[in-house]
């Protein structure tokens, strides 16, 4: 009698847990690429508030910046029936018709660095597009004294974000900056470290005088600062852009990369989870309400945007504590 009333409670104990197992939010978050520091360091944020959130979250990182992997990976993702599909989208509209399916599967989509992307729940951006922008051109005029030939990567042609930053950052220099000017046209280069040093030795070698390098796109100013070291410009060409303080630190101290401004990439992959856990629980999110990582918002109803304002200067003076703190 005793062995079958602790079978029972055993087997109630199983399912109990399973039942527990069973209702773990899961979420699946694409990055643009894997393996580089910025999304290494987004990994970490994502495991460490899904422990908090008691969500089962993980990363995929695809093997190249191409958005056909990225497609295959969300497809992956929606046949493993997941509650919800992050994503850091290379290309907004290649990935509409899989996104469209997530979201007729029941699938909750939250998308970052991609404002206004279709069939997307929410899109977080950790500072207002344009000004970001202008706050890289301003420095990288005064580091040029406002004159001469400087060109613009992105990490892709078609990565939303990038091209918003870069518009704003060019139309600010045409307004302001009469004396400098762009050359060629916007390189898609800036995921890619070897096609970023590539691509600035092209430049280097045609243009001459060319003074400065806006680099947007995590392996940017990396590439473009090894290729300005390696030829021995660094006191004639400004390179500034956003990158892992990690990995741009000693490029930084030699006077290869000149700085540039970014957000926590940790504290992005924290969002993703965090946000997800506030559509889980049905909690609205609205204009001016103050969000972990983000400080107070600003929210767009009609876009699906939420937009923070909280960004790190990638100088001398501030990037040891950067690097301190793992990124």
């Amino acid at each position: 009698m005793k062995k079958t009333v602790l079978a029972c409670l055993f087997a109630a104990a199983a399912l109990s847990l399973s039942a527990h197992a069973a209702d773990k939010i899961r979420m699946g978050v694409v990055v643009k690429v894997g393996g580089n520091p910025w999304f290494n360091a987004m990994e970490v944020g994502i495991k460490q508030e899904a422990a908090k959130e008691g969500i089962d979250a993980w990363q995929v990182g695809p093997t190249g910046a191409d958005p056909a992997l990225q497609v295959r990976a969300i497809e992956d993702l929606i046949a493993q029936k997941v509650d919800i599909i992050g994503v850091v989208p290379n290309d907004a509209k290649v990935l509409e018709p899989v996104l469209k399916r997530a979201h007729e599967a029941g699938i909750k989509i939250i998308t970052h660095e991609s404002p206004d992307q279709k069939y997307a729940d929410w899109d977080f951006e950790m500072v207002d597009a344009e000004q970001h922008g202008i706050n890289h051109m301003i420095a990288l005029a005064k580091c040029m004294k406002e004159t001469g030939n400087y060109a613009v990567y992105v990490g892709s042609l078609t990565v939303p974000v990038h091209k918003r930053w870069a518009d704003a950052a060019v139309k600010y220099q045409q307004e302001h900056y009469p004396n400098m000017h762009q050359v060629g046209d916007r390189f898609g280069v800036a995921e890619s470290l070897d096609d970023t040093i590539r691509t600035t030795n092209d430049l280097m070698s045609k243009y001459p005088d060319l003074k400065g390098i806006l680099a947007i796109g995590s392996q940017g100013p990396i590439g473009a600062g090894r290729a300005v070291l390696n030829r021995g410009k660094t006191d004639d060409i400004c390179v500034y852009g956003p990158f892992s303080p990690g990995q741009g630190a000693s490029l930084v101290r030699s006077g290869a990369i000149d700085g540039g401004f970014i957000w926590n990439p940790m504290v992005a992959g924290e969002l993703f989870v965090r946000i997800a856990g506030m559509i889980e629980k049905g909690q609205k999110i609205t204009d001016g309400m103050d969000i972990e990582g983000m400080g107070k918002v600003k929210v767009d109803e009609t876009t699906h945007t939420i937009v923070g304002n909280r960004t790190e200067s990638l100088d001398k003076e501030n990037l040891p504590k950067l690097v301190k703190m793992g990124l």
